[in-house]
């Protein structure tokens, strides 16, 4: 027997909740509690039948097989089911769309989505747009983040000063206003501020501008699919009164965009990398006039496909001009795949990154974290740290944590042909490096993995400084996108994620703060104790992005509650239970769940935004913006 398929039954519960994402159904016995509008969740084919009839008949031929780079099908049961009407109808898909009509269109939409149209029909209103004296940018209120690690080494650190929050007021925060996300059940992007406006993407595919006092909408722009990542806005004088400043992100098909920051108008779209499975889950980094996109994809999951050919994705990073989007430099983190002995495979291939990018500007660097390979033969870039010239994208140095981890979700089917031999333990990094300095000047590289290992390096040669087992780690557990680094301590978020797999380490759920020059734990803070008792979907635990100033950490939880705690101590310092309905300014029906991914609690000048919801791997759902200050 393959080593593998001897593996495959403790696997199947492990990931449990990962495969939900990846639309496999696993028999319910395995899951809980589900909701309907989590993606993956429920048999498809049985609750739309006539709708997986004519996907079968007539899309399937390409989406099952990425024929003529046609995104993958499950790239699809990540869209909303208006979302794909609208692409049949008018959108990218509106030649092939003809041969279906209305009714047929919606059949299709309600199937690969697993959701019925309802929300398209819904009498939803149009967000308020602002009234003259709110609709204005404030030019001198220049942008308050650098990107999404918000400064260019990701940190996650805000200055007390910039915050406007400490020990003493952050006890008094009260909701200003919200704003429901319409046709979501996730809130994923993480907001930008400037101009006297929040900047945010949605699981609508639609990107708003508000104004951050009152909320009103100054514009809309409609990208067609989930906007994932981070707003990353380009910086500009305050007194400058010529300057057009952009706004940069990527969508869930694999698109990044420029467009102007004040119009909201489109100045570019790109399509980052033609694999028909390609995303852009990771926010773009912007440095001088170069934006970096680094790319990801959904083939991991695609491999699962009876009779598909696996795999044939090179993970990337690509560089394009800030003002045009025209294409610097692309690096490619892994060979071409050619196939492999006995015709079966195609290899290598994978090593995404979905993390995201941190800018050494001291070395010229741009560092990036990496996932997996998806095939044999495994290389030397996966699960790695690796550093690449701002200029030319070369390589400069690479570490890697994990050699030999060649993963696909087919490994976890009753039938897994497409599993490597010897699959790897999918240990991805999904966090983004963070570069930090110690008080005597040296520099170091941070890294969480899902293994539930912290990893610090040298910044200059890669080398490894140390390296601390923080969680129990796991396929759903360790570190996922929660990793931040302020005043000599470095604070890692730990998912650990119940998978009922029997490891070394013992579970350890929450936040942990480490000594940045030795890795050692200085204090710990679990969830409560039956914090998700009558919590439908909840989980103890922290996977999302978090912020810290060098007296607080701002934390959002699995379990849909928001926390501050004392940066030195750990203690709870306030706390907001997101998983309630709240009235919102755009009049949407909206309520908060987990707070899973890389949209980081967002703190300035007396001001916390948050994005609440993840209905995504089994998680708590939910479709809110809200803003705090204190009372």
């Amino acid at each position: 027997m393959h080593s593998h398929m001897a593996l495959r039954p403790p696997r199947l519960v492990a990931l449990a909740f990962v495969l939900l994402a990846l639309a496999i159904a696993l028999p319910s016995a395995l899951l809980g509690e589900t909701v309907e509008n989590t993606p993956g969740i429920g048999a498809k084919q049985e609750k739309f039948p006539e709708g997986a009839q004519i996907y079968n008949q007539t899309c399937a031929a390409c989406h099952n097989t990425g024929a003529g780079r046609a995104p993958a099908r499950v790239i699809l049961g990540y869209m909303t089911p208006d979302a794909i009407v609208t692409a049949l109808t008018s959108g990218a898909m509106k030649a092939q769309g003809t041969a279906l009509d209305q009714h047929q269109k919606e059949q299709v939409a309600q199937y690969l989505s697993g959701h019925e149209l309802g929300m398209a029909k819904a009498d939803l209103p149009e967000p308020p747009p602002c009234t003259p004296d709110h609709a204005l940018f404030d030019r001198e209120q220049v942008p308050g983040f650098a990107g999404a690690g918000l400064d260019l080494a990701a940190t996650h650190s805000v200055s007390s000063e910039q915050a406007g929050l400490d020990r003493q007021n952050v006890g008094k925060l009260k909701l200003k206003w919200a704003f429901g996300f319409p046709q979501a059940n996730r809130a994923r992007s993480q907001p930008a501020l400037g101009g006297g406006a929040i900047f945010v993407g949605s699981h609508g595919g639609k990107v708003y501008a508000l104004d951050r006092e009152t909320g009103c909408t100054r514009w809309t722009f409609d990208a067609g699919s989930e906007v994932r990542t981070g707003i990353v806005l380009s910086p500009w004088d305050a007194d400058d009164a010529d300057a057009v400043p952009m706004a940069y992100f990527g969508d869930w098909t694999g698109n990044a965009y420029g467009i102007e920051a004040f119009t909201g108008k489109l100045v570019w779209k790109v399509r980052a990398d033609e694999h028909p499975a390609s995303v852009i889950t990771a926010s773009p980094a912007l440095y001088g006039d170069t934006v970096y996109v680094p790319i990801s994809s959904l083939e991991e999951a695609a491999a699962a496909t009876p009779g598909y050919k696996c795999c044939s994705f090179r993970g990337s990073v690509l560089a394009l001009d800030a003002r045009t989007g025209e294409e610097k430099w692309r690096t490619w983190l892994v060979d071409q795949p050619v196939e492999q002995p006995g015709g079966k495979f195609l290899g290598p291939s994978g090593v995404p990154v979905w993390a995201g990018i941190a800018i050494d500007t001291k070395r010229g660097s741009l560092v990036v974290a990496t996932g997996d390979n998806y095939t044999h033969p495994a290389t030397e870039l996966s699960d790695a740290l690796v550093a690449l010239d701002l200029d030319t994208g070369a390589i400069k140095w690479h570490f890697q944590a994990l050699e030999g981890d060649a993963w696909n979700v087919d490994c976890v089917t009753p039938d897994p042909d497409n599993c490597p031999e010897d699959a790897g333990p999918d240990y991805d990094f999904g966090a983004i490096p963070v570069l930090a300095t110690d008080e005597d000047g040296r520099d170091y590289i941070l890294a969480g993995q899902k293994s539930g290992i912290a990893w610090a390096v040298d910044a200059e040669t890669g080398k490894l400084i140390w390296k601390r087992q923080v969680g129990r780690g796991g396929m759903a557990g360790g570190v996922h996108f929660g990793l931040a680094e302020d005043s000599g301590r470095v604070y890692v978020a730990i998912s650990d994620m119940p998978d009922f797999v029997e490891r070394p380490f013992p579970a350890a759920p929450g936040i942990h703060a480490l000594d940045l020059k030795t890795g050692e734990e200085l204090w710990y803070t679990p969830p409560p104790e039956n914090v998700c008792e009558g919590r439908p979907l909840c989980i103890p635990g922290n996977s999302g992005a978090f912020t810290v100033t060098p007296e607080l950490v701002l934390a959002g939880g699995d379990d849909g509650y928001v926390r501050a705690l004392d940066a030195e101590t750990g203690k709870q310092l306030w706390i907001f239970d997101t998983v309630q309905d709240v009235p919102t300014v755009n009049g949407v029906p909206a309520k908060g769940g987990a707070m899973s991914g890389g949209a980081a609690p967002i703190v300035d000048h007396g001001q916390v935004v948050v994005s609440s919801g993840y209905g995504f791997v089994s998680k708590i759902p939910g479709n809110v913006l809200m803003v705090f200050e204190p009372e």
